[in-house]
């Protein structure tokens, strides 16, 4: 716990350092204040760009997160250090897990507060939001732990990264990709987010996320395995 604790304050000192980081946990929560606030369309759906944004949100930040700081420690050899420092590497990735989850359920407090979500939608909000983030932590760490430097990892992120924030929104207006969408995580996240207050929650929904999970903790397991975190 003590190693875990200090890799989470170093996360936490590095955060100003690296604006690549910053800026995901950052964009969008400043992002859907100004929509939502500027942004006035006749017949448009309530909180509309608190939904979309929020999907978003979770395919974007914690899976860019978890990926840059990763193969960005990798490339410098600190997490070589760490581990010659007797820091374990399940410490190395709780501590990084829980800093990049903490700061992006920052990200979902300003959502929620937007959304104006109270009691049982607020609940239901934050669990949605909660499963999307450790999906796209555990899909981050796996690019991070397989790409040598950042730099190979920046090409694999951001075609992952694409996919899984953008064909929420794209299923909005497009009933063929929305089929094609409904495998992923991100997709379901975004259905759940916007039942909330209308629908129940989908068994089929739960089963996708369920599904997606244990393929990245099977992906996550097998790249560990396979390259470690040295």
């Amino acid at each position: 716990m003590k190693n875990t604790a200090v890799i989470f304050r170093k996360q936490i000192s590095d955060t100003l350092k690296n604006k690549t980081v910053l800026i995901q946990f950052l964009m969008f929560p400043v992002l859907v204040v100004i929509f939502e606030n500027a942004v006035k369309i006749e017949d448009m759906p309530e909180h509309f760009f608190v939904k979309l944004f929020a999907a978003v949100f979770v395919g974007m930040a914690p899976l860019t997160c978890m990926s840059a700081i990763i193969s960005e420690e990798k490339e410098k050899n600190t997490l070589r250090v760490l581990m010659m420092s007797n820091v374990k590497p399940a410490e190395y990735l709780a501590g990084t897990g829980v800093y990049v989850f903490l700061m992006c359920m920052a990200g979902t407090a300003v959502f929620a507060a937007v959304g104006g979500y109270s009691g049982a939608g607020l609940a239901r909000f934050i669990a949605v939001m909660s499963a999307g983030i450790i999906l796209s932590e555990l899909t981050g760490a796996v690019i991070g732990i397989m790409c040598r430097n950042q730099m190979t990892a920046t090409s694999v992120t951001v075609p992952v990264m694409m996919i899984l924030s953008f064909l929420p929104m794209l299923s909005m207006f497009n009933d063929t990709i929305r089929s094609a969408a409904q495998v992923t995580y991100s997709q379901q996240i975004s259905e759940l987010i916007n039942g909330i207050g209308v629908s129940d929650v989908s068994a089929g929904s739960l089963a996708v996320i369920a599904g997606n999970l244990a393929l990245a903790v099977i992906l996550f397991i097998a790249a560990y395995r396979k390259k470690g975190l040295e």
